[in-house]
C-alpha cells in the first residue's frame, strides 16, 4: 500500500466501500429473509439463537469476527433452504455429544451447500442447538464480500491454530477432509470419496476430541458437473472450473434436490498426534470407511433424487 493510499479513510477505501455495500445488502436482503423465515418457522428462529452460547467482545463480535446479528440473517436464509428448498432429512443428530466435537463429512456440490445444511441442522434440529464453525479454504479470504461475510457468519480460515482455539472453547467444528477436491467432483465421480487429509485426525488426537462422521447425500446432484476445465481454473486461480449444463442453459441456481444427512456414532481415537503418516492414515481410514458405508446405505435406500 502506498503512502497516499494509507491516508485514505477506511470508509472510502476499496475495502471499506465493499464492506459498506455488503452491510447494506445484508441488511436489505436479510430483513426480508428474516420476515419470510419468521412466517414459516414462527418463534423458533430467535428461540434457537437465544440458546446458543456465544462469547462477544465490546464490539459485539467474538475473536474470530462472528457477529450474532449477521448470523440471524444467515440462519433465516439457511433455515428456508434447509426446511423448504432442499427439504433436508436428518438422521442420528442425537449422536452429537456435548462439548468439543469434530464433525467430519464428505464434500460435494461445486458450492459448499453441504456445510450450510449440516450447520443449519446443528442449529435447528440438534438438542441443545449448537452453533458450528467451519474451516474454510484460505483462498476464500481473498474474495470480495466473501472475505467479510464468512467471518461474520462464524466461518474460520482453516489452520491448526484456529482449530485448536475453537476446540479449546468446546466448539463444534465441521471439517471436510477431501478439501476442494471433494467439492469439485464431476458426475461420474459422485459419492466416490477422494483421499482424506490427515490434519483432522492429528487434531483429534492432540485435543482428545470425538469425531462424528456424517454422510451427505443430495449435494452431488444440486449442480452436476460434466467436466472440469483445469487450465482455465489455474488461470483464474480457482480450485476448479466446472462445466454445469443447467447453469449454461440459464438456470444459475442449485437444483432442489433432497438432502439427506446421516450422523454416525461418535468415534474416539487414542495415540500420538505426531505419529508417522502411516499410523495416522490407518485411523483416518476408519472414519472414511464409516462415511463411505453410510453413503452406500443411504443411496441404496433413496428412492428419488428430489423426493
Amino acid at each position: 500500500m502506498s503512502a497516499t493510499e494509507s491516508m485514505i479513510p477506511f470508509s472510502q477505501s476499496p475495502r471499506g466501500v465493499a464492506q459498506a455495500r455488503l452491510e447494506a445488502l445484508i441488511s436489505r436482503f436479510g430483513d426480508r429473509m428474516v420476515r419470510i423465515a419468521e412466517e414459516l418457522l414462527g418463534e423458533e428462529l430467535d428461540a434457537r439463537l437465544a440458546r446458543i452460547r456465544t462469547s462477544s467482545n465490546e464490539a459485539g463480535v467474538d475473536p474470530f469476527g462472528f457477529d450474532p446479528g449477521t448470523a440471524r440473517y444467515v440462519l433465516a436464509l439457511s433455515a428456508f433452504l434447509h426446511r423448504y428448498y432442499f427439504r433436508t432429512e436428518v438422521h442420528g443428530i442425537d449422536r452429537i455429544p456435548e462439548g468439543r466435537v469434530l464433525v467430519i463429512a464428505n464434500h460435494s456440490g461445486q458450492i459448499p451447500m453441504d456445510g450450510v445444511m449440516i450447520g443449519t441442522s446443528l442449529m435447528l434440529d440438534a438438542e441443545p442447538p449448537r452453533f458450528p464453525r467451519s474451516m474454510v479454504e484460505r483462498w476464500s479470504a481473498e474474495l470480495p464480500f466473501v472475505s467479510v461475510l464468512f467471518p461474520r457468519c462464524g466461518q474460520v480460515v482453516g489452520s491448526p491454530d484456529n482449530a485448536r482455539r475453537l476446540l479449546d472453547q468446546e466448539e463444534a467444528l465441521i471439517v471436510f477432509p477431501e478439501g476442494s477436491r471433494g467439492i469439485s467432483k464431476t458426475w461420474d465421480q459422485r459419492y466416490q470419496l477422494v483421499d482424506f487429509g490427515l490434519g483432522f485426525m492429528r487434531l483429534a488426537l492432540e485435543t482428545n476430541t470425538p469425531i462424528v462422521p456424517v454422510a451427505v447425500i443430495g449435494g452431488e446432484e444440486q449442480l452436476p458437473s460434466v467436466a472440469n476445465i483445469r487450465p482455465l481454473a489455474r488461470l483464474l486461480g480457482m480450485p476448479a472450473f466446472p462445466v454445469i449444463p443447467h447453469v449454461m442453459l440459464g438456470l444459475p441456481v442449485p437444483l432442489p434436490t433432497r438432502y439427506r444427512l446421516w450422523f454416525g456414532e461418535p468415534l474416539r481415537f487414542e495415540g500420538d498426534p505426531d505419529d508417522d503418516d502411516a499410523v495416522i492414515e490407518a485411523k483416518v481410514a476408519v472414519v472414511k470407511q464409516s462415511i463411505q458405508s453410510a453413503l452406500h446405505q443411504g443411496l441404496k435406500e433413496r428412492k428419488s433424487i428430489f423426493w
